[in-house]
């Protein structure tokens, strides 16, 4: 449970993207389980994890085989094990530095919310050293940090409607209900919503996406036929059914060029859009003059052309 100086922190940036205090308090007890920091070489320093699979992917050549030997790569999710206590975390993270600063930045989650530093460009930060900054800053850039990955992804609505296998599933991943993540979230909430100190926002009425809705995370057939039809337009887009980061980034771009809020959300505008038909502008028929020429035989074709214009 965090103290109150905490839960102030995050109640007032919950209102700010217009969640619930206690919603967004039960996702940061989850992801870090009650802490906010830990100590590390005299200072407190945020949560992290390093994950060598991502370590291993951002590497090439001699530095991708030097991290592999040392054991601070590996193609697998999960083979680069992370040591229990924090202190060491950060000193396994000082080793991978040594390789590579910005691979290794990039392949830590940080914070409350354990925010991949991979994410730094699409959260809007200007480099992975801003996004570790934030982190750093204290518990308001940690739930800050947080916060932007939630609207980024389109997270903010399923905590409005307190959807939190929709959440979990998202934020957490496939293996989210063998860990019971959906369940955690909603017991916390349930605690904090019950404390006098812990605003909570009126829940909305029940919302439901509207059909044919995509948005990051989505998968499957009609990610795939969204992705074809954003490549038929030009879009340099992967067809592979997965809405991921690459897709956001491009969905985003045609919302900007269709002049419709970038939200990343592809809906019934959208829909409209991408697939309206693009019919070939009509041939002009030739005038009666140009019939007359052709009947009589003429043969200057720049005549035809000029005349054809009148």
């Amino acid at each position: 449970m965090f103290d109150l100086s905490t839960r102030n922190v995050i109640s007032a940036i919950a209102k700010r993207i217009k969640v619930s205090p206690a919603a967004l308090l039960a996702i940061a007890e989850v992801e870090a389980a009650g802490r906010t920091s830990a100590p590390v070489r005299g200072r407190r320093e945020p949560l992290i994890r390093f994950e060598g699979h991502y370590f291993d992917r951002l590497l090439k050549g001699a530095k991708r085989t030097k991290a592999r030997r040392a054991g601070l790569a590996h193609p697998s999710a999960g083979k680069v094990k992370n040591p229990r206590g924090q202190s060491r975390r950060w000193d396994l993270l000082d080793k991978a530095i040594e390789i590579d600063r910005i691979a290794a930045l990039s392949s830590c989650s940080w914070g409350l919310g354990q925010v991949m530093g991979s994410h730094w460009k699409w959260l809007g930060y200007g480099s992975v050293d801003a996004l570790v900054s934030e982190a750093r800053r204290g518990v308001a850039g940690q739930v800050e940090l947080m916060a932007r990955f939630v609207e980024k992804s389109g997270l903010d609505d399923e905590l409005r409607r307190l959807d939190w296998a929709g959440f979990a599933r998202r934020y957490n991943g496939p293996a989210y209900k063998r860990n019971r993540y959906d369940q955690k979230m909603r017991d916390a909430y349930k605690r904090y919503s019950k404390m006098e100190d812990t605003p909570v926002l009126p829940q909305p009425d029940k919302v439901s996406d509207e059909r044919g809705t995509l948005r990051f995370g989505s998968h499957g057939p009609a990610v795939r036929r969204l992705q074809s039809g954003l490549a038929a337009r030009g879009y340099l887009i992967s067809v592979d059914g997965i809405f991921g980061l690459k897709t956001d980034a491009v969905m985003r771009q045609f919302q900007a060029a269709s002049r419709l809020p970038e939200t990343g959300v592809f809906g019934a505008q959208e829909e409209a859009l991408l697939f309206k038909p693009r019919h070939n502008k009509p041939v002009a028929k030739p005038g009666w003059f140009v019939k007359f020429l052709r009947l009589i035989g003429g043969t200057n074709t720049a005549v035809h052309k000029g005349r054809d214009k009148l």
